[in-house]
């Protein structure tokens, strides 16, 4: 069977070349080659190198575009290997991932050492003349959330043997040719639970560090291990096309959810509740009834907002999610047919390890409750309503929490569902499935902590094959949270809501105070909130939810509105208090967005300058069609002068103060006047008016 893109051809039997299988470049020859996995199995380190593969089954399409290739091979000990590939028509990067399996009665994996031993896959770098470690979680205590890091990998680096944890490594060859590896999982950066094992003559072998299996964990008599997806990419080019083929990869192949990667406009009635606890004094539920969440919706639809989210409180008790008909008199269905009239999407808030102690699907799942060293999750209040213990979503109750999402969505129409305070952490109970009596609680500890994103995305997968519409956003607003590309196949991330609080800075703060800084309107929020934009070189900032204030005066909103539509797409605030003018000023701005959002979502960021300086600008624009946005701020009154990389559309919608011409090369010459600090210009290109 050939497998082929119009990029590469797949190489099962890479003769001479030592690797298992490889891709090979249509255009230049070039070949990668992907050696193979080795696992300790019953005492002994196994590698399936050698192994034969052969096509397995009839190819089956994923998503359009994408057709998934089973390959499989065994050697004469009774030993299997399979190999899935996913392969996108028009993207050189390559998802795969191996499971592996024994025709031996009670075979299993091991681990002598007490140590992981497991090697998913090894390429060199030797013709690399610049590789590069690219990280999604590291924590940025300045911003208080997670940011792109890229860090040179020097030759001294793979001499001295170091462990990069990435998720990505990125090499330039010699011969113009640029290489990716990566790996799907997540965890905050150092606490590697897989990590590129560097070595001398510049191998890069990705290996487990700790939790990837248990020991014992059985591969005859039927069982199987299935690794995490893993990727490649082998391009004609340097890193920066690598980077921009990669973005397109995430956006368009990576995961079958489609829905998640397009640029709705969201809000979340969650800023209100804080505001109103801190600066009115009340609670943060005593927003939450029907007649507030009627009233924001109408303003919502006036400004162009297409998913409203409900944030905590809409509910009775966790576990059994069911409306609160005290709050919500009808259940949720006069919210529902509200935003049906208007054409919005209906999402919710989630804590998917709270069940209510008097939840009914608490009764007969108590042996799912998380536990350590053998003592039960003591229950907690969540946010004002009954207490609830933490359950374990690497056990059967996985699949009772999934079961309640479906629900929900044939219930109650729900498409959004925002999931909060998952941490990484927690579980070492023996009866779950990450580890028995066997192991001990910090192994069973490591291989939850590995699990749970697996598990996660095993949950969402299952809600969008029933619900095509459903998007998932995991909250990732504090540390120690599944961070890297493993959720990015399912979901999207909720990056930044108020950003830093005052501990972030060795701030006091007064008792009852608001704990975070960045809660008013103004310039500096936007800093902290486009500063992760930097992600977008690799993974769409639309997969980067943020929530930017609506709050006037007109200054605030359009600096808000401005940094919104590069990507991050959220609002947030007290709607009510939004002046008419305001709410049409958004509406207006919003609407020209639309026109043109495909565009910027496609495009790749050209970013000049970093927050907090002037000037700062984001080219977005698709240089496919010319279309997109120019978007730039300034915190000094003056003038600026900017031409743009791209050639955009000559037919364009500017504000005040921004005058553009053409040069020969089809490039915008642009002219912008800031009267006062602290503002921003917006550029769209391919429309004409705000309003189409």
């Amino acid at each position: 069977m050939q497998v082929q893109n119009r990029f590469y051809k797949l190489l099962t039997d890479p003769a001479g070349s030592g690797s298992l299988w490889g891709i090979q470049l249509l255009e230049t020859g070039k070949t990668l080659g992907i050696e193979a996995p080795s696992v300790e199995i019953d005492g002994q380190v196994r590698s399936f190198a050698g192994i034969r593969l052969a096509p397995a089954g009839t190819p089956q399409t994923i998503t359009t575009g994408v057709t998934q290739y089973i390959f499989a091979g065994s050697d004469s000990d009774g030993f299997q290997v399979q190999l899935t590939v996913r392969v996108a028509d028009d993207n050189p990067v390559i998802r795969f991932k191996y499971s592996i399996s024994s025709a031996i009665t009670g075979s299993r994996l091991t681990k002598e050492s007490g140590k992981d031993k497991l090697a998913y896959m090894a390429v060199s770098f030797a013709e690399a003349s610049k590789v590069k470690e690219v990280r999604l979680s590291e924590f940025n205590e300045l911003l208080h959330s997670f940011v792109l890091a890229e860090h040179e990998v020097k030759g001294s680096a793979f001499e001295n043997r170091l462990r990069p944890m990435g998720p990505i490594l990125v090499g330039e060859t010699t011969d113009g040719h640029a290489i990716l590896t990566a790996y799907e999982h997540g965890s905050q950066v150092p606490d590697a639970y897989v990590a590129f094992q560097l070595e001398p003559g510049g191998h890069a072998r990705l290996e487990a560090v700790k939790g990837n299996y248990f020991a014992g964990q059985p591969i005859g008599d039927g069982g199987r291990y299935e690794t995490i997806w893993l990727q490649a990419a082998l391009i004609e080019g340097d890193e920066e096309t690598l980077a921009r083929h990669y973005r397109s990869f995430v956006l368009h192949a990576m995961s079958p959810n489609a829905e998640s990667r397009k640029p709705y406009i969201y809000y979340n009635t969650w800023a209100f509740q804080e505001r109103n606890k801190f600066w009115n004094g009340k609670t943060y539920l005593d927003s939450m009834n029907e007649e507030r969440i009627l009233a924001e919706i109408d303003v919502a639809y006036r400004m162009g907002i297409e998913v409203f989210v409900i944030d905590t409180g809409w509910y009775v008790k966790t576990g059994d999610w069911e409306a609160n008909r005290q709050r919500f008199s009808d259940g949720l269905r006069s919210v529902k047919a509200k935003l049906d009239g208007y054409g919005m999407k209906l999402g919710l808030w989630f804590d998917p390890l709270a069940a209510g102690i008097t939840s009914r699907i608490l009764q007969g799942n108590e042996g799912s409750v998380l536990s350590w060293k053998g003592i039960k999750n003591v229950p907690h209040e969540i946010w004002e309503t009954e207490k609830s213990h933490k359950m374990c979503l690497v056990s059967e109750y996985k699949d009772v929490f999934a079961d309640e999402l479906i629900r929900l969505v044939r219930e109650l129409g729900v498409t959004y569902f925002k999931w909060d305070a998952i941490g990484q952490y927690g579980c070492s109970d023996p009866s779950h499935h990450h580890g028995t009596e066997v192991n001990s609680d910090v192994e069973r500890a490591d291989c939850y902590a590995f699990s749970i994103g697996r598990a996660m995305s095993d949950i969402v997968d299952r809600l969008c094959s029933v619900c095509p519409e459903a998007i998932v956003d995991f909250d990732i607003t504090e540390g120690h949270r599944y961070v890297g590309l493993g959720f990015l196949s399912s979901g999207k991330y909720f990056l930044i809501n108020n950003g830093p609080y005052y501990h972030n800075y060795n701030i006091p703060c007064p008792e009852d105070k608001w704990i975070n800084i960045f809660v008013y309107p103004g310039p500096a929020r936007p800093w902290i909130c486009r500063t992760p934009l930097t992600f977008d070189k690799w993974i769409p900032s639309v997969l980067f939810l943020t929530h930017y204030l609506p709050d006037d005066p007109e200054d605030s909103q359009v600096v808000n509105v401005a940094s919104l539509i590069l990507g991050q797409n959220g609002i947030w605030g007290d709607l009510l208090t939004v002046s008419d003018t305001g709410v049409s000023l958004i509406g207006d701005l919003l609407a020209g967005y639309k026109q043109v959002r495909n565009d910027i979502t496609e495009a790749y960021p050209v970013i000049v300058g970093k927050p907090g300086g002037s000037p700062e600008i984001y080219e977005k624009v698709n240089h496919a069609n010319g279309r997109g946005a120019l978007v730039v701020f300034s915190n000094v009154a003056g003038a600026f002068t900017y031409v743009t990389e791209s050639a955009p559309s000559r037919t364009y919608w500017a504000q005040e103060g921004v005058t553009i011409r053409y040069d020969d090369n089809g490039r915008a010459v642009v002219e912008l006047a800031f009267t006062k600090p602290g503002s921003a210009k917006i550029i769209y290109f391919g429309i004409d008016s705000l309003n189409g």
